[in-house]
Parts: structure tokens; sequence; C-alpha cells
């Protein structure tokens, strides 16, 4: 398992965050990224989640809803990660992954996609 502090991972993340095309994250509405160590229930078989309401969604959403919410987990990144090189690969998958959840794409299409 990889070792890095959660100062330098949530940078990172920062920074990868930052290097996605202008299309994909101006369309993110009331949307926050978070990182924390593990998932509630304490396992390392979840790199990420999205947290909310998805744009397709969106009818149900009403005014005053708390920020929808893109977590990306520390720990089990570091996990399944060797380098730094992988991991910020890994990091930049989860984000597009999480991030597709927002705009309404599921699970069996990112995977037809190859972001799962």
């Amino acid at each position: 398992m990889m070792e890095m502090d959660a100062a330098t991972f949530e940078t990172l993340v920062i920074d990868e965050l930052d290097a996605l095309p202008d299309d994909m994250v101006e369309g993110l509405d009331n949307v926050v990224f978070v990182v924390e160590d593990r998932p509630e229930d304490g396992s390392l078989d979840l790199l990420g989640l999205y947290d909310g309401w998805a744009l397709t969604e969106r009818e149900r959403y009403g005014v005053g809803e708390l920020p929808d919410r893109i977590i990306v987990y520390r720990e089990p990144h570091l996990a399944v990660c060797d380098d730094e090189g992988e991991l910020r690969d890994e990091v930049h998958t989860t984000l597009v992954h999480e991030i597709a959840h927002f705009y309404g794409i599921d699970d069996d299409r990112l995977h037809e996609l190859g972001w799962a």
C-alpha cells in the first residue's frame, strides 16, 4: 500500500480536478468535492462516491438544497496504486466516473466507455 498523508493527497486530487476539461466541470451546479480517508463502512473497495441528484433527476431538486458531493477516498486509492503516476491516473478516472454520475450516466454506460 502506498503512503501519502491527507494534505498531500488532497492537493493531488485538486491538481487532477484542475486538469479536467473545462466543459466537463463548468456544468457542475451545486456540487462540492470532498476527500475522506475511507467510506463509512471502513472498506477499501470504494474509490469514490457521487452523493446527490443527477442532473437528469433535478426536477425533484428544490431551492436551498444542500450541495451534492463527490467524495474521493484516500486509503482505497493508496491501496490499489503502486506509485504516484498510477495514483494520479486512478484519481483522474474516479473524478470522471463520479462527475459522469452527476450528468446521469450510469455504471453500465461507464463500463462501456471504459471509465469504470
